[in-house]
């Protein structure tokens, strides 16, 4: 079975969302969980978080960051185009229930991920506010979506170019500083994620962070995805993807995200002279 793709928009230069025919995925589908897809039979698995969903048509949807070799070839995809693979839905969805005030942080392309979850939580009762930053203006995604489904929406940016300069930490401490928060909920970049985690811990609220770790098969058996969660080793792929930010050990997680980069890089230089 091939998967058909439905839909293509580029939201910036690097970011693109990818809609595809997945009935199977769609109906079983909950917030927070991801698939695996491949392109071709030649492809590497990667793991991607489902961003929306459509269960009558049968369409999935994400947001991809073309940085590497697979990523890029599949942002060079158009309507029409096929898939070889998808798995899924992979992993544990979100915990959703009324919790009160809960604080949704997003960085990068997790903007986008935090927005079936936001969409829940809303549906739950609760009071929503959204935190969502970028590197610049021309890097901001999905600020509109989000923007329709929560509470309170705040906007940063590294360089000032929109919003309020800084990181989403800035704008988190001062509202955890200003009012009772329930619980915060974190999809970013690795870096972001832990310093939300250092952000709330002192203020004791309940941190969920959602983890985008090296994945092959994603279903438990290759151990390419392990982490150590308060000194226990567990994988993101049953176990997570989601993990009490607070007990995960961000640093021995980074050094081996970091293992590969010379492997990527070398792939990427094979793809981009192949395609000149």
């Amino acid at each position: 079975m091939k998967y058909k793709i439905t839909r293509k928009e580029a939201l910036n230069l690097e970011d693109f969302l990818v809609e595809v025919e997945a009935p199977l995925v769609a109906k079983k589908f909950k917030p927070g969980q991801f698939l695996i897809l491949r392109i071709h039979e030649k492809g590497e698995r990667i793991p991607l978080t489902i961003t929306d969903c459509d269960p009558k048509k049968g369409l999935v949807s994400m947001i991809i960051k073309a940085v590497g070799k697979t990523t890029s070839e599949l942002s060079k995809l158009d309507k029409g185009d096929l898939l070889t693979d998808i798995v899924g839905p992979l992993g544990n969805p979100s915990k959703i229930e009324k919790f009160g005030t809960v604080v949704c942080v997003g960085g990068g392309t997790g903007i986008a991920c935090l927005y079936p979850i936001v969409k829940a939580l809303k549906a739950h009762g609760n009071h929503v506010v959204t935190i969502i930053g970028a590197r610049s203006k021309d890097k901001l995604v999905w600020e509109d979506e989000i923007k329709e489904i929560c509470d309170e929406l705040i906007v940063t940016t590294d360089d000032g170019s929109y919003g309020y300069k800084g990181v989403v930490t800035k704008p988190l401490e001062k509202i955890l500083k200003s009012k009772a928060v329930d619980k915060v909920i974190a999809i970013g970049p690795m870096i972001m994620m832990k310093f939300v985690a250092k952000t709330t811990e002192p203020h004791g609220v309940k941190t969920v962070v959602s983890l985008n770790t090296i994945m092959i098969d994603g279903t438990g058996m290759c151990g390419g995805c392990r982490v150590f969660i308060d000194g226990k080793m567990k994988f993101t792929c049953i176990d997570g993807p989601e993990f009490d930010g607070h007990k995960v050990n961000f640093d021995e997680l980074m050094n081996r995200l970091s293992m590969f980069k010379g492997k990527e890089k070398q792939a990427m230089k094979h793809y981009e002279r192949g395609t000149k």
